[in-house]
């Protein structure tokens, strides 16, 4: 109940849409109830009894009325004939039933405002989540997992908050309305109808209970299959290079077979409680027919207009009942899909900004690091002791084998991750005492994994920037050499790129994605092996970018070809999570250690 709780705090911001919403369905109840348990009796005495009314005739009461009193039901719809009192009943049908429908549809307007704006409201807050959370929760999950948290976990909270929850509430209604008509009809024969309702309480209880359980596995499948669309799409020119067609195939056709398995399972046992519950209602039913129409035979208290009228009001009962049994239904697939959505919005983010925390507006001295030390986890790669200092206008290259903790040492810088001891400074303030927001805006990145967004090339280059100068635009692209191959494009810088911008080569790729960090000129330029993954006359291009940019900019270059940074002011050697060697090119080469055999290694094979 807390999680439902919780969940239904999300209705907070739509109550004026869900308080009619309720009105609404409280009427369409009555309305419903009055369609159905007073159409039969009514036009029953109509047909058999022609009563005349004098004009001072004995006034009833409104009991008299549920009772279906003959003369109090022919007193209150008038009319001199036959013919006239059923022209009144048949216009009295027509308007309750267009009153019925006049509720329905506005309570059903009610309902979507309030159901699509909870979801919305979801999607944005769990989206909104995403972007506060550390990489490390991003390394841990699937892309397709978070992507279903987002799409179809959200999609079935929508049958506990909104959806669900109107229908419970309507029915609800309907159910007192029909048990107050029993109760008025006759209170004996509907107390014995309610020995049905404790027992199907307790089967729509206990399908609950495994409704949830079995939903949560479900939701997991769907996450998984949702995983295997994401990587494939996003892999697909490897896929075909390998010839995995059929493997792929066979990979997604085994978890869409788990998923269909926990579907049936899911399906067989909600569909439980629809049939138990109407069994125990017609067993109920059948033991008061009995009962009543004994009392009837034997010339008892009992009409027959009321044992009519109390039996379509019994009956009527079981619906209700039912469609709470199937409610149920909605209300734990929305509950468990909530547990999911819940486990992201309650993860701490654990790079967030000081109370106290201090907004810079540029670089003006030195950057350094003092004794960092960094681990991803137990056993898992650190950093030991990283020491070292980059001033202003210098150019700073990290070398060494793979894996050594070159990218880790940058990723410190923009607080992607914090060290576990020593700290990173800026004009000599710890990075953690500056908002997040002002340190990045110091920095541009550029990676070997250069990620592009399926729109134009002005729109990447500009990335976020709502006032874009076409003349900074074109700088931006000239400077990273990538005018050239825009111009090109019929559409020029309005050419649509495609998703990660797969309507370029990686060489025009990586321009772009240098140019987006020179439009945000920024004082300190990152680039992240950059040039790894290039060819010989994109990465000499690029280097001549990375040369122009020199002057009054702060340059960190994690260089895999040695060639591209023998300029650097400082190059340091990492190597198992450690600073080696630091010096000049010159420098190290003289020092003949683990530069020099790099260095030697890259010649011998150029």
């Amino acid at each position: 109940m807390p999680l439902y709780f919780r969940l239904l705090g999300f209705l907070k911001p739509h109550l004026k849409y869900f308080i009619p919403a309720v009105f609404s369905m409280s009427l369409l109840a009555f309305t419903s109830g009055v369609s159905l348990t007073t159409i039969v009796p009514v036009t029953q005495i109509i047909f058999e009894a022609n009563v005349s009314i004098q004009p001072n005739a004995e006034q009833y009461t409104i009991k008299d009325l549920l009772r279906f009193d003959r003369r109090a039901v022919i007193q209150l719809i008038g009319g001199d004939s036959i013919e006239e009192r059923l022209f009144r009943v048949c216009v009295f049908i027509f308007l309750i039933f267009l009153i019925k429908n006049i509720f329905w549809y506005v309570q059903n307007y009610f309902v979507i405002r309030v159901e699509q704006g909870v979801i919305r409201d979801l999607r944005n807050v769990i989206y909104e989540k995403y972007h506060s959370l550390p990489l490390t929760f991003f390394h841990e999950k699937r892309a397709g997992e978070l992507i279903s948290r987002v799409t179809n976990d959200v999609t079935l909270v929508r049958g506990a908050v909104c959806n669900g929850l109107s229908d419970l509430i309507r029915n609800i209604f309907l159910f007192i309305f029909y048990l107050t008509v029993a109760l008025l009809a006759s209170w004996r024969m509907a107390l014995a109808a309610l020995i049905v309702f404790p027992p199907a309480i307790l089967i729509i209880s206990l399908i609950g209970r495994r409704l949830r359980i079995n939903s949560t596995v479900t939701q997991e499948k769907m996450a998984a299959v949702t995983s295997i669309i994401q990587e494939t799409v996003s892999g697909i020119r490897v896929v075909k290079a390998f010839g995995m067609e059929k493997f792929e195939i066979s990979r997604f056709s085994r978890q869409v077979g788990d998923y269909f398995k926990t579907m049936v399972r899911l399906t067989r046992t909600a569909s439980l409680g629809v049939p138990l519950t109407e069994l125990l209602g017609a067993a109920a039913g059948a033991l008061i027919l009995w009962y009543g129409g004994r009392q009837i035979i034997s010339g008892g208290d009992l009409t027959t207009s009321t044992f009519m009228l109390f039996m379509l009001a019994a009956f009527s009962m079981i619906d209700p009942i039912k469609k709470i049994s199937q409610v149920n239904i909605d209300i734990q697939q929305g509950l468990a899909a909530s547990k999911r959505i819940f486990e992201i919005i309650d993860t701490p983010p654990s790079i967030i900004d000081k109370r106290t925390a201090v907004i810079i507006d540029g670089f003006r001295s030195v950057i350094r690091y003092e004794h960092v030390c960094f681990s991803y986890g137990e056993n898992e790669f650190s950093l030991k002791d990283i020491d070292f200092e980059l001033k202003r206008g210098e150019i700073l290259a990290l070398v060494g084998p793979s894996g050594g903790g070159k990218s880790t040492i940058v990723d410190l810088l923009p607080r992607f991750y914090d060290p576990d001891t020593g700290r990173v400074t800026i004009d000599g303030k710890d990075i953690r005492d500056i908002s997040i927001g002002s340190l990045r805006s110091l920095l541009g990145i550029v990676t070997q994994d250069t990620i592009l967004f399926n729109d134009t090339i002005a729109a990447n280059i500009a990335y976020g920037s709502a006032d874009v100068s076409p003349d900074r635009l074109k700088s931006a692209a000239a400077a990273a050499f990538a005018d050239e191959f825009i111009e090109r494009f019929p559409n020029g810088y309005d050419t649509m790129i495609g998703d990660r911008g797969v309507r370029l080569s990686g060489g025009q790729r990586q321009r772009l994605a240098i140019a987006r960090a020179l439009f945000k000129d920024p004082p300190i330029l990152i680039f992240d092996e950059a040039t790894s993954s290039l060819d010989s006359e994109s990465e000499l291009l690029i280097q001549k970018a990375i040369d122009n940019l020199l002057a009054g900019r702060t340059v960190i270059v994690v260089a895999h070809r040695l060639s591209t940074i023998r300029n650097a002011d400082k190059i340091l050697v990492i190597k198992g999570g450690r600073i080696a060697e630091q010096g000049s090119h010159e420098e190290l080469i003289k020092k003949d250690g683990e530069y020099k055999r790099l260095y030697d290694i890259q010649f011998v094979e150029s």
